[in-house]
């Protein structure tokens, strides 16, 4: 027996949809909006150290965690803004942590390459190269041995392909069937190097290799993301054991915020290429138009909200206070 849709709920699906992807339009707009304001930050000699900007990448993050639940787990890397934020963290509390205030998610601790956030599942950005994988393959470990349905993922750059750790891991989750993805976010550069000139063979022949499920996907195109990352989602839940997600995508900035002058190593025809053609948020919005989901001027409103958020957030950080001298031997375990 058949049920017939009626049109009440076919127009909710439609409503469900449109949600869905205006949502995802303004979490990436707020992740490049936030990595402006840290450059900002930057130039401006508010923040120490340096930070890496996911700018260009968002449809990587946010495809993903959109379909992670809020208990699922990720691991992050030096580059991990974009993923702090589309797992669900505060841009007032991330901002806070940049700057080393009390108020940032490890009290100031943690700064750009560091910041964790438990409570939406986050276990940590790394500045370490491939220095999560283990993190997120034993997290992946205890879900199944809690008998939990959460899921690890576990996000890396295209230059952790030269750590063998990340080796170890995908053999052990294999052999375990554990519930965990790892993401391969290609954007072509090991810091000043292209990938092909480090690493021999293909990306995803080295997950083939140990049995793992293996797919690529158009890093920019965040529909794409999402839909893969769905079906990876369902089947760790499912028991269906690890994967592995080749998402090629590309850096706008340099390696970190000091990284000016790339001319020796990209030129500016490829950033402008990248840019122009294949802007993730440029893509989306396009889509959201062509559906007729939105306009042009709902579009510039959301860019417009988002921006005064992100400016708060900057005031509110740069007002907070430092944290307290005794608090330096506090959470430190190593």
């Amino acid at each position: 027996m058949t049920t017939a849709t009626t049109n009440s709920e076919a127009g909710r699906e439609v409503s469900t949809e449109k949600e869905k992807w205006l949502r995802v339009y303004r979490q990436m707009v707020s992740i490049r909006l936030f990595e402006e304001q840290v450059n900002e930050l930057y130039t401006r000699a508010l923040m120490p150290g340096l930070a890496h900007l996911y700018s260009g990448e968002e449809a990587v993050a946010v495809g993903i965690c959109e379909a992670l639940g809020r208990d699922d787990y990720i691991t992050s890397t030096h580059r991990g803004h974009g993923h702090c934020l589309a797992k669900g963290a505060s841009p007032d509390r991330m901002f806070a942590e940049l700057l080393g205030k009390e108020a940032g998610y490890c009290r100031g601790k943690g700064g750009s390459m560091h910041i964790a956030d438990p409570a939406t599942g986050n276990l940590g950005a790394n500045a370490i190269v491939g220095g999560s994988v283990g993190i997120a393959t034993g997290a992946a470990f205890a879900a199944k041995r809690q008998g939990t349905d959460r899921v690890a993922v576990c996000f890396f750059g295209e230059g952790a392909l030269g750590q063998g750790s990340l080796y170890e891991v995908m053999n052990l989750a294999q052999l375990w069937k554990l519930p965990v993805i790892y993401v391969c976010e290609n954007n072509l550069y090991n810091e000043y190097t292209h990938y092909t000139e480090t690493t021999a063979g293909t990306i995803l022949g080295r997950a083939i290799a140990f049995g793992l499920e293996a797919a690529s996907v158009d890093g920019q195109d965040v529909r794409a993301v999402n839909e893969i990352a769905s079906r990876l989602v369902r089947r760790a839940r499912a028991g269906g054991g690890p994967a592995f997600l080749q998402a090629d995508t590309y850096r706008y900035s340099g390696h970190h915020v000091g990284d000016i002058n790339r001319e020796y190593y990209r030129s500016k025809q490829e950033e402008q290429h990248w840019k122009s053609d294949r802007d993730p948020i440029k893509l989306h919005s396009k889509w959201l138009l062509d559906r007729a989901y939105t306009d042009a001027a709902s579009l510039e409103r959301i860019t417009s909200e988002v921006r005064s958020e992100m400016e708060s957030a900057v005031k509110f950080a740069i007002a907070a206070p430092y944290p307290s001298v005794e608090e330096v031997e506090k959470h430190v375990y190593a």
